[in-house]
Parts: structure tokens; sequence; C-alpha cells
């Protein structure tokens, strides 16, 4: 939004901004912040920044916590959410010792490191990325996991249990606009009963520079949408992620919603992914089209996508961290299995889409991925995977094309295709195996990656031995 603080300290005091406030996230993708008076608002808190501990975010021990988060007043803008009027930065955070250096496990700072290693390698000057956020929008949401119960209650007005005896209407003023199993893709209102909270959202969304392809209900009944934004170059739409979800959200709980972007909430219903869409440019041309290739794909495009699929099990630790993840994939549901590429295909790892063949809108769409990851550990991981392939030349051609239904394979295809990880353990094993391509230049550092394996074996250890309702049906008479 500004390009100086002399430019933000103009918009606070010609707009009467009150606060100012500062999100810095953990490596799991949340953002904490703090906030200060817009007049503490100064030049020198861009140089030596703000203190607060590490250790509370989880990067560093509480013994040697010290930390700086130094706002980036690039990413300011006005708080959407907030009732007093209110500008938010993002920080970057720094080490604190005899001078300010850059933490190494910053999400943000290797987001930066990604961009400047495609760059450096010659392959790519623009990398654009281009995720669809689907989620859904709830209307109530209860959770208990104590010794002695355990229990989830997800309720949406227009499923179709809600059909009879909503709790939702007085008596007798149910007006029977449900939305029947798996069939809410772009259903139109009255079905679609958070149209105008998802144009709310939107509004929003553009006043704070994310500009927005469109908006639409998706396949899941009880209540589920997508936001595709437009393409923005790697940390650009990390950044734009992190305000989406958090504008989103807020604004559902101003209106008397709840959203959730989890894998998957609803057991037989369509899960949540965050398909991601990827571009690549370089001295201001278009490198991922060739009139003659395969599916107007020029060879680079082929390599990258080749580097995509050999790295795919590894990738998944980054971008499918959580245990919910793998119950999103799973055959029959839109949500890909199968380690191959094609045209058009929603059952694979990487989708072509067929529609986009202009040489500036040639690209292919990531599927696996959720909105559960960290967007600038996600995004770098696949443009870390990408310029693998293209620097080493890895042939995409044992992972497709294939141009049929990946859920109905013969017993010798299956033999020859390779599959995702079904769990967070899988996951695990994977890039304990295969990362070294993201160690490339230094982007990401072995400490990193050491940390997000321990976070994802810790998470998958605490749910694991927590007893399943569904045992209970399936043990209990044993």
């Amino acid at each position: 939004m500004f390009k100086n603080y002399q430019e933000a300290a103009d918009y606070i005091a010609e707009n009467g901004i009150k606060m100012v406030n500062f999100k810095e996230i953990d490596l799991a993708g949340r953002w904490h912040h703090l906030t200060i008076p817009a007049e503490r608002f100064s030049p020198g808190l861009l140089k030596k920044g703000i203190g607060f501990a590490g250790s509370s975010y989880g990067f560093a021990p509480v013994e040697n916590s010290d930390m700086v988060f130094i706002p980036d007043v690039t990413s300011a803008f006005v708080d959407p959410i907030a009732e007093m009027p209110m500008l938010t930065m993002i920080g970057d955070i720094y080490t604190a010792g005899k001078e300010l250096a850059r933490f190494e496990k910053d999400p943000r700072y290797i987001a930066e490191k990604a961009e400047k290693y495609m760059r450096d390698t010659g392959v790519s000057d623009k990398c654009l990325f281009g995720p669809e956020f689907e989620f859904y929008v709830l209307d109530n949401i209860e959770y208990r996991v104590e010794q002695n119960h355990i229990e989830v209650h997800l309720d949406s007005a227009p499923a179709s249990w809600n059909s009879f005896d909503s709790p939702y209407a007085p008596p007798f003023n149910n007006t029977g606009f449900k939305v029947g199993f798996e069939k809410g893709y772009h259903v139109d209102i009255p079905h679609d009963v958070s149209f105008d909270l998802r144009n709310t959202i939107t509004r929003a969304l553009e006043d704070c520079d994310i500009p927005i392809a469109y908006h639409h209900t998706e396949n899941g009944g009880p209540g589920q949408v997508e936001i595709e934004v437009e393409f923005a170059t790697l940390k650009e739409m990390a950044d734009r992620s992190q305000k989406l979800k958090y504008i989103v959200r807020n604004l559902a709980v101003k209106n008397g919603k709840s959203v959730t972007f989890m894998p998957k909430p609803f057991h037989g219903a369509s899960g949540n992914g965050m398909h991601i869409h990827l571009q690549m440019f370089n001295k201001g041309e278009p490198i991922f089209y060739d009139k003659d290739g395969y599916s107007f794909l020029s060879q680079t495009a082929l390599y990258a996508i080749g580097g995509v699929m050999k790295h795919s099990p590894a990738l998944l630790a980054f971008t499918n961290p959580s245990t919910n993840s793998y119950k999103r994939l799973v055959p029959g549901y839109s949500a890909p299995v199968t380690i191959c590429f094609a045209t058009a295909n929603r059952s694979s790892v990487i989708r072509i889409p067929a529609y986009a063949m202009a040489p500036e809108d040639k690209r292919f769409e990531f599927r696996p991925s959720d909105a559960t990851c960290n967007p600038y550990l996600a995004f770098s991981a696949l443009a870390m995977a990408m310029v693998d392939g293209i620097v080493n030349k890895i042939d995409p051609a044992p992972y497709g094309p294939f141009d049929k239904n990946m859920y109905y394979l013969t017993e010798e295809e299956k033999g020859r295709i390779g599959y995702l990880p079904k769990s967070v353990e899988e996951a695990i094993a994977a890039i304990e195996a295969d990362h070294e391509f993201l160690l490339a230049g230094g982007v990401f550092t072995k400490g990193l990656i050491d940390d997000q394996i321990r976070a994802l074996r810790r998470d998958a250890e605490e749910i694991s031995i927590v007893p399943h309702p569904a045992e209970y049906a399936k043990y209990y008479d044993l």
C-alpha cells in the first residue's frame, strides 16, 4: 500500500487512523498480532522494530527467546474488521543480538529467498500463483474432546438434513430451499444462502488490494463455497492468502456465521482444497507456452511438471500439513490420489486447464494442497520443485499424461503409477527421504525442515491416541 514510512504516516494523519496493528506468522501459519496507538508509529520503529518472545511462536527456546519484528509498510492495509480506524501491516522477523539479522526460519524470508533463487538460476524472473480457496460457511460448530466425552456437531442452514424441523427458523417457517448431497456446485439463490456475505467479503478483499476473480458455491451441500483470487508473485500471494483467511473468518463471525478451511470437516462430503495455479515468465515473456506442445505446454513447463511430480510426496509435508488433510485425499471427491498429470482431469495431481490457451494464460494447477498450510512455505516448496525440474530436465513422461478417471484403474495400471501419501506419517517419511531440492540456494534450511517434521510428528502422535467415535460402533461389542 505504501512505499515508505512517510507515505504511511501521511495516510494515518489524513484518514483519521487511530491504531496501527502488526501481524506476525508462526511456522504453522497462524497470525499473531500486536497493536499500538497511531501516535507511536515512527521512523525508528521501522529500524529498531518491536521485541517479542520468539518462544511463544515456537521459534526459539525460552532461555534465548528475544526476537524482533520490523513492520513492512508495503504490506499495509486498512483493516476492515476493527471497529476503530486501524492500519494493519505484516512484520518481518529478526534475531536479536549485537546486530539485527533476518531470522532464517521466518516463513516470509523463505519466500523472499525462493523468489531470488528463481531469478538467480535464470529460469524465471516472475513466477505467479493463483490459489482457489474452498471453505464451509457454517451456522454452528461445537466440539468436545474429554476423557469421557468425544463429540463434534456441525450445522449449516442449507444442508439437506435441515429440510424438516430446522433449528434456524421458527415452526412452519422453513422455506424448503435446501441443497442436496453433493449438489451445491454453482447453485443459485435462494439455495445460495451465503451469497450476500460473500459479496461483502469480496468487496472488503478488493478494498485491501486483493483482486478477486470470482466467488461461487461449491459441491458440498452444507454450505461449501469458493473464492478465487487473481494471480500474484510468490510472497505477495502468500501475504494475500493470510489477509484473505483473516478477513473471511472475521467478517463471517461479524455476520453470525463461522467459516472453516479444514480439508475434511464433513464425513462423506466434498473436502476443502486450495488448488494452486502456476505460471512462469522470463523477461516479460511466458515460458510455459508452446503452440506445438502437449496441451500447448512448452518443454520448460513439462520439466516443471516433472519436478513437481517427482517431489509431490515430499511437497505434501508443506502443502498438506494437517492430519485432517489426508481425509480429503481419497477417491471420489475430486481430490487427487495418484501422481500424474493430464488436461482437464480433476482426478490428477496436476491438471492443465483446457480453457487456458493464450500464451499469457498458459499454466498448470497443483490440486492436492489445502489451506491448513503456511502459504509462504507451501508456495516456496512448489517453486523449488518446479525450478529443480527445469534445471535438471526432469522428464514428466512416467507421470502421464493420463486422460482418464484416475479413480478407476486396472490392476496393471495401478502397478505403474505412484500414489500420494495416505497419512501425515507417510508425508514425513517422504520429506525425510527427499528434501535436497528445498535446500538449493539456501532457500530452506535443514533446521526449518526438521522443525516442520517435528511439528507434523507431534500432531500425528497426539491425534493417533484419541479414540474415534466410529471405533465404538465397530469394536464396542467385541
